[in-house]
């Protein structure tokens, strides 16, 4: 029995660590996680693929130098490995910041924007502790959809609600 209580225990703190810093991600990025969030929503396609790119660059790129570092030894390409590793990882971060806060809205839109993060954050690691689906289809797309969403927000201008859409 306590074979089960160990990873449900274990579970429960990482998704309440999980919680508290989407929040606060949120309380101190509020515009930079509603531009990834409402990327995400806009162009899911787009910011995936950009994700994806991303993500298998950089990650071609740490795997190098962490094998030349293997290869040649010495420690000191895993400097570059950490350089490269650093921005895919506050990437990573934000976009599933942006992801919960998407989630959030809409599957409880009524609600203020702290319950909303709450609710998105949960949704999100209950849906991605599935087996198999969960671990292997939704948490990578997710990630890859928020990684793109957070870097195209750096170059895309959201239309204000005031000026009409080109047609």
């Amino acid at each position: 029995m306590s074979e089960l209580i160990r990873p449900i225990l274990l579970f429960i703190v990482i998704t309440l660590s999980l919680v508290a810093f989407f929040v606060v991600l949120n309380a101190l990025f509020p515009q930079r996680l509603a531009k990834t969030s409402a990327l995400a929503d806009t162009m899911p396609g787009r910011a995936f693929l950009v994700g994806l790119v991303n993500f298998l660059f950089f990650g071609a790129l740490i795997t190098a130098f962490l094998g030349l570092n293997d290869k040649f030894g010495g420690g000191l390409l895993v400097i570059p490995a950490l350089f490269f590793l650093t921005p895919l990882t506050i990437g990573l971060s934000f976009g599933l910041g942006g992801i919960t806060q998407l989630l959030g809205r809409r599957l409880v839109p009524q609600k203020p924007e702290l319950q909303r993060t709450i609710w998105g954050t949960l949704a999100l690691g209950f849906g991605c502790l599935l087996p198999f689906v969960g671990w292997f289809g939704l948490l990578p797309y997710t990630a890859l959809l928020g990684l793109g969403a957070f870097i195209i927000s750096f170059f895309y201008r959201l239309p204000s609600p005031l000026t009409p859409l080109p047609r």
